[in-house]
């Protein structure tokens, strides 16, 4: 059986020795030294994982991830020259390498197989490579395409080959699912990452972090723990012994008088239908919000706002600027569902994930279709100031829709929407989540604000009866009561701010990022243990926690999101986190 596993320390000699072995006394590529050893000065950003047999190595590939700094490539290429060298998520698979009796084996396949599992769960969005001409079939077939550049090192030519990530996921799944289905048994994964999209690594119990199709074909998402339940709910006690950290659900109940209006006459409100059209819950929103019927459109939480939209303003010709890390589901409905250019706007770690509002107007000379920005941010935790959002707003080219998602805005304190703001504009659409602000995710409800026109055409692709009776009727009763709303999120911040102490004192290695919303970021110090394996060992131990390296190549595999509980859940996770972190 196969073993594939991560790279150690111990295997880099080894690893040394194969490379001089193959590429210069084999392949000629270099010039045989006397050590029998071939290193490389970006050994120490590769990542290498490792094929090996009864726990010898007999087989490694190379990912250089964008957070190295440079890439092997650049030998070869300029980064003017060749635009693709300077995206964003770009990571290079580099000298894939097989022991000359393991040639002809799965070995290779998996190891590639490996390489790009590794790049997809860290975030990348693109791959290349340099294929040698005796292996090339192998790069093509999983879905890479020579970019028509060939170089050549030493008594070698190579290929420049390059692939959309998603692309090369659906593909793999497409073509080689029922093969990589029968392999998997035979091999033993040690990775951090399932074998197969969707999956669960180390075969860690309750559900995946997926959306349709396992992550493949669908944005991928936190809620774990939802697994507990059973694929078809038959355990939904068992929630009670996990703590669900993973998903920004609120940690407290509905408003006292959503809960009575929901367990009154439960078997009528099931059966009974909703209006066709929410025009109640569209008053009671403009009512309390300041706003004009007309500027108001509601749906079946923000997801169903998000996908109705788009599909309206965008073709494959659009282009879209969003905001990078930020709420996976744009990218997901631009790229994947409608297939429209979406450049990223990066938010940088040094700079504490802030947007760069000077950089943001440089970025929107651009003239961009729509402009998509989460406000507070989600995964970052970071808000904008409304004032500052409106001039880069009103500076922006003529043309230029923005949408704002302010799903976590009711956590910042004075709750600065600019929904009435987007009412009276012309190009300005506000999105308001009532899941989580009014601990309403089960119900799915929420609503957008903006100009008359563009939320006719919104409205206008909404199927009757889009929002349930119980929906309906849980937020006209969460609106009438801010004041037990707002209490919860005050405590929120309280909580938040103790849990953020108690992680910060698990290890002085350990980052914490306390956020304006109602969840912690945690960040893994480089070198050692990445997110997923802290994640999965948290769950082990029932604490979900949500790992945000398929999100974003920002993030670089080490770090972890922590939503808010009360305070013995909170109490709880960092145990937990402490406990996994000093069993190494």
């Amino acid at each position: 059986m196969l073993e594939i596993r991560p790279g150690t320390a111990d295997d880099r000699e080894w690893i040394y020795r194969l490379r001089h072995e193959v590429y210069a006394r084999e392949l000629g590529q270099h010039v045989p030294n006397q050590a029998e050893r071939l290193t490389d000065e970006l050994d120490g950003g590769n990542v290498y994982l490792i094929a090996a047999s009864d726990g010898e190595p007999v087989g490694f590939v190379s990912v250089t991830p964008p957070w190295a700094g440079r890439y092997s490539i650049d030998k070869y290429l300029t980064r003017d020259g060749h635009p693709l060298l300077g995206q964003d998520g770009l990571f290079e698979i580099r000298i894939l390498t097989v022991a000359p009796r393991w040639r002809g084996s799965a070995a290779a396949a998996l190891l590639m197989h490996a390489a790009l599992r590794w790049v997809a769960e860290h975030g990348g969005r693109t791959v290349v490579a340099l294929g040698r001409s005796e292996i090339l079939g192998m790069y093509v077939a999983a879905g890479l395409s020579g970019i028509g550049t060939r170089v050549r090192s030493g008594a070698v030519t190579f290929e420049v080959l390059s692939g959309q990530v998603h692309e090369l996921a659906s593909r793999a799944l497409r073509l080689y699912g029922p093969l990589l289905r029968a392999l998997e048994p035979r091999v033993r994964w040690s990775l951090d990452m399932p074998f197969l999209p969707g999956g669960v690594p180390g075969g860690v119990p309750g559900g995946v972090d997926g959306g349709v199709g396992g992550g493949a074909g669908g944005c991928r998402h936190g809620g774990a723990s939802i697994g507990v339940l059973g694929r078809r709910f038959d355990t939904v006690k068992a929630r009670g012994d996990v703590v669900p950290a993973d998903v920004l659900d609120a940690w407290f109940p509905p408003a006292p008088a959503v809960v009575e209006a929901l367990a009154d006459d439960q078997g009528w409100l099931a059966r009974t239908s909703p209006p066709a059209y929410p025009e109640g819950l569209v008053e009671e929103i403009a009512e309390r919000r300041g706003l004009p019927e007309p500027a108001v459109a509601t749906g079946a939480g923000s997801s169903d706002l998000i996908f109705r939209a788009f599909r309206g303003w965008l073709d494959g010709s659009s282009r879209v600027l969003l905001l990078d890390p930020a709420y996976g589901e744009y990218a997901h409905v631009a790229e994947r569902v409608i297939g429209c250019r979406a450049d990223r706007f990066a938010l940088r770690r040094a700079d504490g994930w802030r947007i760069d509002l000077d950089r943001l107007r440089d970025a929107l000379r651009e003239r961009y279709d729509l402009v998509v920005i989460v406000n507070p941010n989600n995964p970052t935790g970071v808000h904008t100031d409304a004032g500052d959002l409106r001039r880069v707003i009103e500076d922006a080219p003529d043309g230029t829709r923005f949408w704002l998602d302010e799903a976590y805005v009711g956590y910042v304190e004075g709750e600065p929407s600019l929904e009435t703001y987007a009412a009276a504009s012309e190009n300005v659409v506000v999105c308001k989540s009532m899941s989580k602000m009014y601990a309403l995710s089960g119900l799915r409800v929420a609503y957008l604000a903006g100009p008359a026109e563009i939320v006719a055409g919104v409205r206008r692709w909404a199927p009757p009866w889009g929002v349930s009776l119980p929906a309906q009727i849980a937020a006209v009763h969460a609106l009438r009561d801010p004041g037990y709303y707002g209490a919860r999120w005050i405590q929120t911040r309280t909580l938040r701010a103790d849990l953020a102490q108690q992680l910060a004192a698990i290890d002085g290695g350990l980052g914490v990022h306390e956020s304006v919303a109602n969840f912690v970021l945690l960040t893994l110090a480089r070198g050692g243990p990445g997110a997923a394996r802290l994640v999965a060992a948290c769950r082990r131990r029932g604490v979900f926690l949500r790992d945000l390296s398929p999100l974003s190549p920002a993030f670089e595999g080490r770090t972890v999101r922590v939503s808010v509980r009360d305070a013995d859940a909170n109490e709880r996770v960092a145990a937990t986190v402490a406990a996994v972190m000093d069993a190494g």
